[in-house]
């Protein structure tokens, strides 16, 4: 075991004389059958220490002599309690720069949240009974639909199950949802549209439809992660946070989108749901 060494306070330390030393990391470049051969040389008992033991030398990645800096850290008495959360030295406040606060109500926070927004004039996307045949729309659109009687979250509700239950029973299937209860789906459209009836809508998100990732809790939707056995060794009793603060909003909830599984990749592909 080598000598202790204590590093200087941090409030003593003079930043001026730190300089940043840039170290060429060497290390071998291997492929194919090269890098098998290095890997099990490597995990041999004594042969892998030494080749360890090199290149961390190589690498000023261990503590060469006492009057060298530890650059792991070995043997060295660090005078600062660890720190769980990052300090940062006061800022002065940001123009136009708003502060949601975490510890308000959900619908009060996306109040706030949609006044940072431009002005959302409906003579953009809205043209009298002329409709484009094609149109993303958006959050706000949809709440001006809802609040101009346009259309209910009835109404969309059933043509979103049309189009998940196409997906789902297209040869070869397609789905979008690996869980979806379209009763469900129909019953929170209609307390939705009974809110707008009675002129009590929750928040600029009552109505808007959401799917929730296979790996947050949404119930009574299992969460399955995208696999075929996680919700049978762990049930769901209740809505994730997250989920629980949209709902309380006014969010439909379709069910759980699919995923790549347990999160593995970013392409989306699943060889159990497709």
């Amino acid at each position: 075991m080598g000598k202790k060494r204590v590093m200087v306070p941090a409030k003593d330390l003079d930043l001026s004389t730190v300089n940043y030393e840039h170290e060429v990391i060497k290390a071998p470049h291997l492929t194919g059958l090269m890098l098998k051969l290095f890997v099990r040389m490597v995990e041999a008992p004594v042969l892998g220490s030494l080749i360890m033991s090199f290149l961390k030398k190589q690498n000023k990645m261990v503590e060469v002599h006492f009057s060298c800096p530890p650059f792991m850290l070995q043997n060295t008495v660090i005078p600062e309690a660890p720190m769980f959360k990052p300090e940062f030295p006061p800022q002065d406040a940001e123009p136009s720069v708003v502060i949601v606060d975490e510890e308000r109500k959900p619908e009060d926070r996306v109040e706030l949240a949609l006044k940072c927004l431009p002005h959302y004039d409906p003579a953009s996307c809205w043209s009298g009974d002329s409709l484009p045949s094609f149109r993303y729309w958006k959050i706000r659109d949809y709440a001006y639909a809802y609040r101009s009687k346009l259309v209910t979250p009835s109404m969309v509700a059933d043509k979103i199950i049309s189009v998940i239950e196409d997906c789902n029973y297209h040869k070869p299937p397609t789905p979008l949802l690996i869980s979806f209860d379209a009763e469900d789906i129909r019953k929170q459209a209609a307390a939705s549209t009974r809110r707008f009836e009675e002129g009590n809508p929750l928040s600029i998100l009552d109505g808007i439809f959401m799917a929730i990732k296979d790996d947050i809790d949404c119930y009574p939707h299992p969460s399955k992660g995208a696999t075929t056995w996680m919700h049978e060794v762990r049930s769901v009793e209740k809505d994730a946070v997250c989920v629980s603060r949209l709902r309380s909003c006014g969010v439909i909830l379709v069910g759980k989108a699919n995923m790549h599984e347990l999160g593995m990749g970013t392409t989306g592909n699943n060889p159990n749901y497709g």
